[in-house]
């Protein structure tokens, strides 16, 4: 599959992810309107967090990673969505759990985007199966 095409590929399944988190967990909230590049730009934004952030922050958390069975994956995947919601708000994309950015930040925001952290993973995982977007060992299936 070509490169653009590739990407654009992931962009969409991240998009399709965020949307099933909108909505099947209370409190994540997405207002783009009709404005669906606001979609696609917080869709990239996740992208981006996931192909440069994560990895380095799962290698620093590698050793008590082995320590608490993989426990802290769902820490690191719930920081991810954080950072994703804070940098929707510094952009006014739209993107909000519980309102935060904008409302306090408290406990229900970060068990709101644990949540979120698990509808987006399994959705992205299904359709990346289905379209030929996972690799394991550097082949894809």
């Amino acid at each position: 599959m070509p490169l653009m095409l590739d990407v654009l590929v992931k962009i969409a399944i991240n998009a399709v992810a965020l949307l099933a988190a909108v909505e099947l967990v209370p409190g994540i909230s997405f207002d783009f309107g009709s404005e669906w590049w606001k979609l696609a730009l917080v869709a990239l934004l996740l992208g981006v967090i996931n192909t440069y952030l994560r990895p380095i922050v799962r290698l620093l958390a590698l050793p008590i990673n082995l320590l608490t069975m993989g426990l802290v994956g769902l820490a690191i995947n719930t920081g991810m969505v954080l950072l994703l919601a804070f940098a929707s708000g510094q952009l006014r994309l739209g993107f909000t759990i519980r309102g935060w950015p904008v409302a306090p930040f408290s406990l229900e925001v970060v068990w709101t985007a644990f949540l979120a952290s698990i509808v987006i993973s399994v959705v992205a995982l299904v359709l990346s199966l289905a379209f030929g977007q996972k690799r394991i060992l550097g082949v894809r299936i």
